[in-house]
């Protein structure tokens, strides 16, 4: 399965906006956005130009995959199965990124990052409904139980994070017991359930041109 493996700060410089990709440590004086606020490159410090509504939609689109960790062949997976179900496409699209297993981890805090959240998935610590799965794009359903299941260093290492991620809300669709380490689909995500600010319709209309 492919993933992005080069730096990641630069991703967010290029964007012009945190991204988050590295978890609390994007809210300190460390993070590269805020010591160089101007896109990566020779002519990254030369005056932004301004985006014709196709630049507008290819960032927004790009600015979505980063965050999610998806590449290109399976971000227009999603958009596909999103463009045939029922309901509004972007909606649809929103929630199929957030029913990821891995992003399910990192929201429930088990994970500083989404990056890290895969990670756990893939060294298989996480069961749903009893059985174990370790692949981060599986997709999550209403009633599902999330459960890790892992040696006393790692429950050790996910309760840290927990501390670290105290100030981060769980989101009102999961229910989450921190004792038993283990959580519930109450239902499926919202547009309202997310908090990062992505404009779906334009993504909507770059893939449908």
């Amino acid at each position: 399965m492919g993933r992005y493996i080069n730096a990641v700060c630069r991703l967010c410089r290029r964007e012009g906006e945190k991204l988050f990709l590295k978890g609390p440590r994007c809210t300190t004086p460390k993070c590269a956005l805020a010591k160089r606020s101007y896109t990566p490159g020779q002519h990254g410090q030369g005056r932004r130009q301004k985006l014709s509504n196709y630049g507008l939609q290819l960032r927004e689109k790009q600015k979505a995959k980063w965050m999610y960790g998806v590449l290109e062949r399976q971000f227009r997976r999603y958009f596909q199965i999103a463009s045939k179900s029922k309901g509004v496409t972007g909606k649809v699209l929103l929630q199929l990124l957030e029913r990821r297993l891995d992003n399910v981890i990192f929201r429930l805090g088990w994970g500083l990052s989404r990056a890290q959240s895969r990670q756990i998935v893939r060294h298989n610590f996480v069961y749903v409904n009893s059985k174990r799965v370790n692949i981060p794009s599986y997709l999550i359903n209403k009633d599902d139980i999330i459960q890790l299941e892992a040696k006393e260093d790692a429950k050790k290492k996910i309760k840290e994070n927990l501390e670290l991620t105290r100030e981060r809300s769980i989101p009102s669709w999961l229910e989450f017991d921190p004792n038993e380490l283990k959580a519930k689909v109450l239902r499926l995500p919202e547009k309202d359930d997310i908090p990062s600010a992505i404009q779906e319709q334009l993504i909507v209309e770059l893939y449908s041109k």
